[in-house]
Parts: structure tokens; sequence; C-alpha cells
């Protein structure tokens, strides 16, 4: 384990990103922490870390922070996209600015540090994205289809950013944990409920009650520690036996469906000379 990084970790004062930035110190690591409410980190281990008052929202003030961090400590070798929120609701009930904040949390911002922070990378030659997904990016389920929405589009940008920054010695992680005891669910938001949907919400209110016992934020914390100290890291990382499982289930039931209609979509496909050439 090498110790004496620089981690920049976003929404860093609670849940996961809190035990991330306490893994990182731990180990004798610095960090840059990002939080709308840093006072959570106020006492963490001293001048190894700065807590910086962001909303990753907000371009101007996370390419200042990223600013503030190299001129602190010199350097980035971590960045942790961990900032999130959670807003529930049928696709149908979201409003436009709902919809909209649920997308400049969790895409944009995340997408608003990967810029900040790639010229620095970029200049070293080296450093390490986490860009921390969600079950939610694997499929998308009633009440949370916009979450998973935001979630797929941090993927897709993160696949990308992946084959962009590896020529520069640059590695990029997509990590998708399932359930942890965080406050993710208990600072959610909900959209007014339409009528139309009340017995969909009351079986999946059922479901969620007979619910899943999730697990502490620091074994997450730990697999990170173990995703960065790796010299050849995955694309991606699943945290969890039940996301395990799921990623697996999901991905033979596309195939099973993908084969089923082959002759269709083969059928679509039969190359012409471009049209008028």
């Amino acid at each position: 384990m090498t110790a004496g990084r620089v981690w920049f970790v976003t929404g860093a004062s609670r849940g996961l990103g809190r035990a991330f930035t306490e893994a990182a110190l731990g180990v004798g690591d610095r960090v840059v922490g990002l939080a709308r409410d840093v006072e959570p980190l106020a006492g963490l281990a001293g001048d190894r870390l700065l807590a910086l008052p962001v909303d990753v929202t907000d371009r101007d003030a996370v390419l200042a922070a990223v600013e503030a961090a190299v001129e602190r400590f010199g350097r980035l070798d971590i960045v942790v996209n961990n900032a999130g929120t959670l807003h529930m609701g049928m696709i149908e009930e979201f409003g436009e600015a709902e919809a909209r904040a649920q997308m400049e949390t969790n895409f944009f911002g995340a997408l608003w540090v990967s810029q900040a922070v790639m010229p620095r990378l970029r200049e070293q030659g080296s450093g390490h994205l986490v860009q921390v997904s969600s079950i939610g990016g694997l499929g998308g389920y009633p009440m949370t289809g916009m979450y998973s929405a935001s979630k797929f589009a941090l993927e897709g940008m993160s696949e990308a950013l992946a084959m962009e920054a590896a020529p520069f010695g640059v590695k990029v992680t997509i990590v998708q944990p399932g359930g942890y005891w965080t406050d993710l669910y208990t600072r959610m938001r909900s959209a007014a409920p339409l009528p139309a949907y009340d017995g969909l919400r009351a079986e999946l209110e059922k479901q969620w009650a007979e619910g899943s016992v999730d697990s502490e934020p620091r074994l997450a914390a730990e697999a990170v520690l173990k995703l960065v100290d790796s010299a050849d890291p995955p694309l991606r990382l699943l945290l969890g036996s039940m996301v395990y499982d799921l990623a697996f289930d999901l991905s033979r039931r596309r195939m099973a469906i993908w084969e089923a209609w082959e002759a269709v979509s083969r059928a679509a496909e039969h190359a012409v000379p471009q049209p008028g050439s």
C-alpha cells in the first residue's frame, strides 16, 4: 500500500464519502473533502484534510476547488466522484425542475469534477478516477427511474472517459455499490404522487418493508482501498453479494431476450451504397 497519496472526494462529510475519507486518512493519505456542509469533517486528521464547502453542481466552484487542492498538496492521485442525491417517484410524476435537479448532482456534478481534474492528471501522467454509481446503474426500477437515468448517464460518460484517459496513464473505475447504511434514503426527496400509481406504490412499499439488511459503509471503503492499490484496476467493480448476483441475472436475461429476437435484429441491417452517391 502506498501512503501519502492525495484524494479528492466529493460528498465527503456523510455516508460512503465519509467512509472513503476516513479510510484514506487511516492509511496515512491526504484528502481534499468536498461537501455542501463540511462541519461534520471538523477535527479529522488535522492538516492532512482540506475540507472545502462546495456544491458540485457549481462548475466554477469545482474548478476553484481543484486549484485549491493542488495549491495545498501539490498533486491529485485519487478522485472519488461520490456526491449524489435520490429523488423518488414514478417517471410521469416528475416535474422539469425535479428531473433536472436529479441529473445536476449525480451526472453533471461528476462531469464537472472529471473535467476539472483531468488536466492535472494528464500532466502528471497518472491518477485514478473512481466514479461511484449504484445498483441503480444496472437497471431501471419503479420509483427510482430518474435516479437510474442519472447513473446510466454517469456510466456512459465514464466508459468513454476511461478510453480517453488511458493514453495518459489515467485510470477510471465505475463502482457499483449495493445497499449501505447511509443517509441517502433519509435525505431523499419525493415527487408529488399521482393517484393512478397508488396500487403499484403500495405493492412496492410492501416489498421494501420486507426489505434487506444493508451493510456498514466501511466495508465499501475497504474495497475501494483495495481497488486503488491495484496496478490493474477494473473498469467496473461491484460492491456486495446482492448487487453482484443481480448484475449477472440482469445480463443473462438481456442476453436471452437479444437471442430470442436475433432474427429481427439481423434483418434490420443490410448495407447499401450511400443514397445519391
